[in-house]
């Protein structure tokens, strides 16, 4: 698995810095209003697991998934909800955890989505945010871990054809990998 990595972005110990850090800035922020954090399936799940076990404040947790159309390798922007929330969102502080923002598109739709349920507020976290490929521009994402440039990454739940997800850092598949596949 590793031999079709082209070269790694964030090592295990950058993304485990990065993430106590977010995790410290969230109890902060939130020490007088517990949260609830909204998490897609499957590619946020190592961030989410990792990022709620290094906060210092009692938190709710909840699971959406999405399907979207595309390519393995780039999406079209449009998805359809696949598993709705368990929790009422209505009145609560509500942050959405993403594994990567690119062009911003189903982050809108989640935000649309979560809006409609008139929750206290809504904020964003995404591990990884690749600006360069934005169409949204007017995401309220306020804790950012990593932005990424222009390439198609894997690891720490980030797939390709469902593979990947499992490695413990981020990385760039090699280009033989991606032209192998259709």
């Amino acid at each position: 698995m590793h031999d079709h990595i082209d070269r790694v972005l964030f090592s295990e110990a950058e993304i485990r810095t990065r993430v106590g850090e977010l995790a410290a800035a969230i109890s902060a922020d939130y020490a007088e209003t517990p949260p609830l954090l909204v998490s897609v399936l499957k590619g946020a799940l190592y961030f989410v697991a990792d990022l709620t076990r290094a906060m210092t404040i009692p938190v709710a947790l909840d699971f959406m998934a999405i399907t979207s159309y595309g390519s393995a390798q780039a999406t079209s922007g449009a998805v359809r909800l696949i598993k709705d929330l368990d929790e009422e969102i209505s009145g609560r502080h509500v942050l959405l955890v993403e594994d990567i923002i690119d062009t911003g598109l189903t982050a809108a739709y989640l935000l649309r989505t979560l809006r409609a349920r008139d929750p206290a507020s809504l904020r964003i976290c995404t591990l990884l945010d690749k600006t360069a490929r934005r169409i949204v521009d007017t995401l309220p994402i306020t804790y950012r871990g990593f932005e990424v440039p222009d390439t198609f990454v894997v690891g720490y739940g980030l797939d390709y054809r469902q593979l990947y997800r499992n490695l413990p850092y981020i990385g760039v598949l090699k280009p033989e990998v991606l032209a192998a596949t259709p």
